[in-house]
Formats: structure tokens, C-alpha cells, sequence
């Protein structure tokens, strides 16, 4: 019976201490004058799919719940969420150029068609954040409709130039 107490103790006092390890969340800004659903090239029903289901990792308008302040899930969530902006910001989006912006959308309809986005990790414990066939669809559609939008965006703007 000391034994279980001993190793109950053990671990209690572990899970204590790595409270301890230093480990900063990414910023969240509330302010992001570049962001995507500000470019006027998402439908209300797209911004609202994509404010759902993506942006607590891809945008800087993190909702942080309360385990994502208690160790090692701290640690993970920080992870992911620095790993998904470097990959794509949607607060950011305005600042990306053509190239890179045509990369993105092809990257989120081929991610979000094969069902890689959202992560399972992610919806299993957001189950709001899954997505069905139909939001796949429409998330798979605006992504390849809007490639062509960008590249007239920047065809215009090139004519303007000349």
C-alpha cells in the first residue's frame, strides 16, 4: 500500500514542478489590418467556417481555453499553434504575395480535401471545429476559386503600375 502512495506522491510532485517550466503561448493580437476575412475575398459563410475551424491555430486571434496554460499540455498547444502560423496566418494574409498566397490556398484545398486540416487532436477536444462533407466543399471551392481571384488581383494591379 506504501508503494502506491509513494509513486501517487511522485507523481503529484512531478506534475507540480513542470508548472514551473518557464513556456510562452504565442501573442494574440486583436488588431490584424492584413487579415484575410478583411480582404474582402471571403464569403460571410466562409469567414465563419474558417473563424470556427481554423483560426485559434492559423491566425493571431488564438483562443486560449484553460488547459493550454497547464503543463506539458502548454507545451503542445504552444507548439502547434507557432508550427501553424509559420505555415499560414491568416492575420497576416494581406502581406503574403501572389506566389505565396497561391501556394496557401492550394495547400488548404488539398489539406482540407484529403481531411489532414483540422487536426483530429484538435477537433476531438473542439468538436465544433469538425468539419462535415458540405463545409469541405465549400472550403475546397472558395480556395480554388480564390487562386483566380489573386492572380487578377495582381494582374490588375500591374496594369495599374504601367
Amino acid at each position: 500500500m506504501k508503494v502506491w502512495q509513494y509513486l501517487v506522491g511522485g507523481i503529484a510532485v512531478i506534475g507540480l514542478a513542470v508548472q514551473f517550466v518557464p513556456n510562452e503561448l504565442p501573442a494574440v493580437e486583436a488588431n490584424n489590418p492584413d487579415d484575410l476575412i478583411g480582404s474582402g475575398i471571403v464569403s460571410e459563410e466562409i469567414s465563419g467556417i474558417l473563424k470556427t475551424s481554423c483560426y485559434d491555430c492559423h491566425s493571431n486571434e488564438t483562443k486560449y481555453p484553460w488547459y493550454s496554460h497547464v503543463a506539458p499540455v502548454s507545451w503542445l498547444v504552444s507548439k502547434d499553434v507557432r508550427e501553424a502560423r509559420e505555415e499560414l496566418n491568416f492575420s497576416t494574409w494581406q502581406a503574403y504575395d501572389m506566389m505565396e498566397k497561391l501556394e496557401k490556398l492550394d495547400d488548404i484545398a488539398i489539406e482540407v480535401k484529403e481531411g489532414e486540416m483540422p487536426l483530429g487532436i484538435y477537433t476531438v477536444i473542439h468538436s465544433s471545429a469538425k468539419l462535415d462533407d458540405a463545409q469541405r466543399q465549400l472550403i475546397v471551392e472558395w480556395a480554388e476559386a480564390t487562386m483566380d481571384v489573386v492572380v487578377e488581383e495582381e494582374e490588375g494591379t500591374e496594369e495599374e503600375v504601367e
